[in-house]
C-alpha cells in the first residue's frame, strides 16, 4: 500500500500555487478543474473535447420536477424522522441572485450533507463515526418572490477523505441549483466562518483567489438565531457577474 502524504507536503504545494496566483497578477473566480493538491481532481473532470448533444433530447430523460412537487416540509431535515438529531440546529438562508442583484424566483435549491458527526448517509462512507437514526442530511425548497431560500438543519461536523495522511474536511453544505432545466444545473458549497481546517483543505484552496473563496464562507447572524432554539447562517449565492459564487462542474 502506498504511504499518503504529509499535510506538510500538501500545504507547501498549496502555498507555492497561491504565491504563483498572486505574482500572475490575473484574477480567477472559479476553482480550478487541475489541482494538483487534490490529489483526485484529474478524475472529476471530462478528459475529453464536448461534444454538443440536442438539448431537448436530453430533457426527455433528465429529472424534471412541478412546484406542486416540492413540499415545504421538505426544508427541515430534522424532522425527517422519529426523533430529534443529534447536534447544533441551526437555520441556514439567503438569497440567489443573477449578476445584477435581482432575485432568482422559484429556483430549486438543493442540500446534502454530513450528520453532527461528520458521516453521510453513504455506503461509501467508511469515517467511523456514528450514523443518526434521525438524521438523512438532504433536504430542497424552492426560492420565494424575493429569491429567498430557508432551510433547518443540523451543523456538519468535519470528516476525513484519504486525500493524504490526516486530511480532514472543513464542515460544509453541498448546494444543488436546478435551473429551469437540468442543463443548467449548479454545485456548490457553503462553509462556517472562522474553520480552522480551511488553510489545510485542497478542495476549498482549489478557489484561488482569496475574495472568491470567501464567497463560499457563510456569515453568522445572531438576528436570525432563535432563543434557546437555533443558530443562524445567512449565505447568498450569486450566478453570474464578476460577484459569482464558485461552483463545481456538476
Amino acid at each position: 500500500m502506498t504511504e499518503l502524504e504529509t499535510q506538510a507536503a500538501i500545504s507547501d504545494e498549496i502555498a507555492a500555487i497561491g504565491k504563483a496566483y498572486d505574482a500572475a497578477g490575473a484574477v480567477e473566480t472559479q476553482p480550478r478543474t487541475d489541482y494538483p493538491p487534490y490529489r483526485s481532481s484529474l478524475l472529476r473532470h471530462p478528459t475529453k473535447d464536448l461534444h454538443h448533444a440536442d438539448p431537448e433530447g436530453v430533457e426527455l430523460w433528465a429529472p424534471c420536477f412541478g412546484e406542486r412537487d416540492i413540499d415545504p416540509l421538505e426544508a427541515d431535515l430534522t424532522i425527517q424522522h422519529g426523533g430529534d438529531p443529534v447536534g447544533e440546529r441551526m437555520v441556514v438562508t439567503g438569497r440567489v441572485l443573477d449578476g445584477d442583484g435581482r432575485p432568482v424566483r422559484r429556483q430549486l435549491v438543493e442540500v446534502w450533507q454530513a450528520n453532527a458527526g461528520g458521516r453521510y448517509v453513504h455506503k461509501r462512507d467508511q469515517h467511523p463515526a456514528a450514523l443518526d437514526p434521525n438524521f438523512t442530511g438532504v433536504g430542497r425548497c424552492l426560492t420565494d418572490d424575493q429569491g429567498v431560500y430557508r432551510f433547518t438543519t443540523i451543523r456538519p461536523g468535519p470528516y476525513p477523505w484519504r486525500n493524504h495522511r490526516n486530511a480532514w474536511r472543513p464542515a460544509h453544505i453541498h448546494f444543488s441549483l436546478f435551473g429551469t432545466e437540468f442543463t443548467q444545473r449548479m454545485v456548490t458549497q457553503m462553509y462556517f466562518p472562522g474553520d480552522p481546517l480551511f488553510a489545510l483543505d485542497p478542495i476549498y484552496q482549489s478557489v484561488v483567489d482569496p475574495v472568491a473563496r470567501e464567497r463560499l464562507v457563510a456569515t453568522y447572524d445572531h438576528d436570525l438565531t432563535q432563543p434557546e432554539w437555533s443558530t443562524g447562517y445567512r449565505w447568498d449565492i450569486v450566478l453570474t457577474g464578476s460577484h459569482r459564487t464558485p461552483l463545481e462542474d456538476a
